[in-house]
């Protein structure tokens, strides 16, 4: 029996892709990366389908709609083309996140606060087709409120800016990020939403999260497939669930 007390680890494995259509062909393949990830125990795989088609593009949608034994996350921005293809696989969850096309990855949280009615009925067809419907939201009591508001049940908070001052070696600013997830973590807890982070986690600022009993699920992507060059993925992974089972434990 699964352990409920367990923080998740999901792997996106949108930047597999980007390394295979730099060249174009189909090598590395990220479906390919997916399994390796499976093996090496992790708890979902987490997927990009931007606008621009960049990285993750339709076929490995279906490929890892057929493939995958654990949870697929698909994120997509709240487009009426996104909306369908989530509506036609109907995977586990769906992530909606900020997307503008000329940034390098995902700048900031959603907007939710402005975007309530829209977002409201964005989100009913997709709870209707059986998806979790996830936000990628800043640390943000307004924007957690909102998510709450518009039927949500899962937040991501965004790290992005804690793992940025760490990497920058502002630890006052830094420290400050934390003390704010951790406190969103549990404002957000306390609404009845399920809360997951992610976004520039590494071995070096995973552990403060992980710590966080409120977050039940961790989100990585760029930095695993980045040491998987070194190491290799499954090993990459395995270091990354040591980390974090160890920060959970503590």
């Amino acid at each position: 029996m699964e352990n409920a007390d367990k923080l998740r680890l999901g792997v996106n494995i949108d930047h597999v892709a980007t390394l295979r259509n730099a060249r174009g062909g189909i090598y590395p393949d990220p479906v390919r990366a997916a399994q390796l990830a499976e093996t090496a125990g992790v708890d979902g795989i987490t997927a990009h389908l931007r606008e621009d088609r960049r990285h993750i593009i339709d076929g490995d949608i279906d490929a890892l709609m057929a493939t995958l034994r654990v949870p697929l996350n698909f994120e997509m921005a709240a487009t009426a083309e996104m909306q369908g293809i989530a509506l036609r696989h109907k995977p586990h969850a769906v992530c909606l996140v900020p997307e503008k096309r000329e940034e390098r990855t995902t700048e900031g949280g959603l907007e939710v606060h402005r975007e309530q009615n829209r977002l409201t009925d964005y989100i009913g067809p997709l709870r209707e087709a059986g998806c979790r419907v996830s936000l990628f939201i800043a640390a943000d009591p307004a924007q957690i409120e909102a998510a709450h508001r518009v039927g949500a049940e899962v937040i991501e908070l965004h790290t992005g800016g804690y793992c940025d001052a760490h990497a920058e070696g502002q630890f006052d600013a830094r420290d400050a990020e934390l003390a704010s997830l951790r406190e969103m973590a549990t404002f957000a807890h306390g609404l009845g939403l399920e809360v997951h982070a992610g976004h520039g986690l590494s071995y070096d600022t995973v552990a403060p999260i992980a710590a966080l009993p409120e977050v039940k699920e961790l989100n990585i992507g760029h930095f695993l497939i980045g040491e998987a060059v070194f190491r290799g993925l499954g090993p990459a992974i395995e270091e990354m669930r040591r980390q974090m089972d160890a920060a959970r434990a503590g």
